[in-house]
């Protein structure tokens, strides 16, 4: 398993890389994406000149709400991103236990790139520490117990581990810690467990430099 960092001088200059990217990905033939929340990053690729046309593209995760709630990450996509190539999580259905399994069996046995953010307490996804979903390993896709006050729906490490190249945004001092944890493979933090053999993380100096 590698997992390499690049260091950019800033937050604009670190989420224009990994716009890039992605963007480079979509042309070079990925047919399958699957993307995290972050208004920054989804402007800027909707403003890349790419080839949406020619890939599918998947939620890394997603919080139990209605769809007109402005804490969904699906908002974030539908406005920056053709509408046809999105594969929102069904989040609303009333059984979200088999909502969960039915996204997981739509899901390509290996999506070609994973983008992921890293929180301060070292959750990513919706992985997050203490919840029941870091155990499982027999589904793609399951329904977390409730974070900071939601339920989510999200990609599990089988998911993450199965992945092409995940590539990580970090940036800002308050993720600082998690970073150095996870570049530590601390495996007390969800982040540092997903065991993928290709990984970068692409960071900004606030976030990757020691205090």
């Amino acid at each position: 398993m590698t997992l390499t960092i690049e260091i950019h001088d800033d937050a604009p200059a670190t989420t224009r890389r990994v716009a890039g990217l992605i963007a480079e990905r979509v042309r070079e033939g990925a047919s399958s994406l699957a993307l995290s929340r972050g208004a920054d990053l989804l402007a800027l690729l909707g403003a890349e000149d790419t080839p949406w046309q020619r890939v599918t593209v998947y939620q890394v995760d997603e919080r139990v709400a209605p769809s007109s709630d402005d804490d969904r990450n699906l908002k974030q996509l539908v406005a920056a991103l053709p509408a046809d190539v999105l594969r929102p999580m069904p989040v609303e259905e009333p059984d979200l236990e088999e909502a969960a399994e039915r996204y997981g069996d739509e899901l390509p046995a290996v999506l070609d790139f994973v983008h992921l953010g890293l929180g301060p307490d070292g959750h990513t996804a919706s992985l997050v520490p203490g919840d029941p979903v870091l155990d499982v390993r027999d589904r793609l896709v399951a329904v977390t117990g409730e974070y900071q006050g939601r339920r989510r729906m999200t990609l599990t490490y089988p998911a993450l581990k199965a992945a092409r190249e995940i590539v990580w945004l970090v940036t800002g001092e308050g993720k600082r810690d998690a970073l150095a944890r996870l570049l530590a493979r601390d495996v007390s933090i969800p982040a540092a467990r997903i065991a993928n053999a290709s990984q970068l993380v692409v960071a900004d100096r606030a976030a990757a430099e020691p205090r």
